[in-house]
């Protein structure tokens, strides 16, 4: 078991590798700066970047990111930006962030990670010449994962499930006058409903104690119902949430595809809008799902999301 967790590792990781291999469009950037901390504090983990288009006057519309690692890394953000780095030619100022790893801190550390990098980013706006009356957030596998779960879990600052409680938002890096709320979510195969993945095409358990869903929530997800559901960006989902973009390969057999499919029906069902793209042999990362035209998609949905923003929650 161990060493099939161990395989299933390595093969997220360089997965979400094939990825980062696309242009960082580095001369597309203006001002930069590098491994501000969003907490207050001296962790790695709580670092952020920002990138500035080279062009255009700012302030700048902004799209924080997250890159996938199965939770496990804390120290993810260069190649959060290079998943995001053809925003920054478009006009969009990139915020690539780090979160503390599952290994060191449970769930929902993450997710109040992430929070308090949105308010740090609203609080410091003027310093860095962001808009933040547009906020948009992507990522993908376990960064969708975090990107999907802020969408959905806006306004929310404690939460219950049957005898657990947990607090969503968290008060990482202070500023909590500031709003965690996002306008516009991108979410690249990502999970979203733990208990259902071995049971629709996932090659791996990730059932197992020592899984990433596992590790993350702090116990095996089967035998933790009311922890998964609380960890679980469907759970949150209600009229309000953010218009949001889904794509996923129908050959993930790491995150299977099913994942989104049924954050999609769930979003519907809820009268969220949202668009779902099914990519036709794409992997769980890899050229054939991050194609030009996927990428262009999400360029478009962002820009689409912005000029509609009146009425957008």
């Amino acid at each position: 078991m161990e060493s099939t967790s161990k395989l299933l590792i390595l093969i997220l990781l360089l997965s979400s590798a094939v990825s980062a291999q696309r242009p960082a469009n580095l001369k597309h950037v203006g001002k930069k700066w590098l491994d501000i901390n969003y907490a207050g504090d001296t962790l790695t983990a709580h670092r952020l970047d920002i990138y500035l288009p080279a062009t255009g006057q700012g302030p700048f519309p902004v799209v924080i990111s997250i890159a996938g690692s199965a939770w496990f890394s804390g120290n993810s953000k260069s190649r959060a930006y290079q998943i995001a780095s053809s925003l920054v030619s478009q006009g969009y100022a990139v915020v690539a962030i780090n979160h503390r790893s599952s290994r060191k801190a449970i769930f929902p550390a993450q997710v109040n990670d992430v929070k308090g990098a949105i308010r740090f980013v609203r609080a410091n706006s003027n310093k860095y010449q962001l808009d933040t009356s547009f906020l948009g957030i992507m990522g993908d596998s376990s960064g969708g994962h975090l990107s999907a779960f802020a969408g959905t879990s806006g306004g929310i600052n404690d939460f219950t499930i049957g005898g657990k409680t947990i607090s969503i938002e968290g008060s990482v890096g202070g500023n909590l006058k500031e709003s965690s709320r996002v306008d516009v979510v991108v979410d690249w195969y990502g999970p979203t409903t733990f208990q259902k993945m071995d049971s629709c095409g996932s090659r791996f358990r990730h059932d197992a104690a020592e899984s990433p869903e596992s590790t993350l929530i702090g116990g095996a997800i089967q035998e933790n119902n009311d922890l998964c559901a609380l960890a679980n960006p469907i759970t949150y989902i209600d009229k309000d949430d953010p218009v949001m973009l889904i794509i996923h390969g129908d050959a993930d057999d790491i995150v299977p595809h099913c994942q989104s499919i049924l954050f999609s029906r769930a979003l519907s069902a809820k009268g969220v809008k949202h668009e779902l793209i099914i990519v036709p042999k794409g992997v769980h990362g890899g050229d054939i799902t991050w194609q030009d035209a996927n990428v262009e998609k999400m360029i478009a949905f962002f820009n689409d999301a912005r000029r509609n923003k009146v009425g957008m929650k």
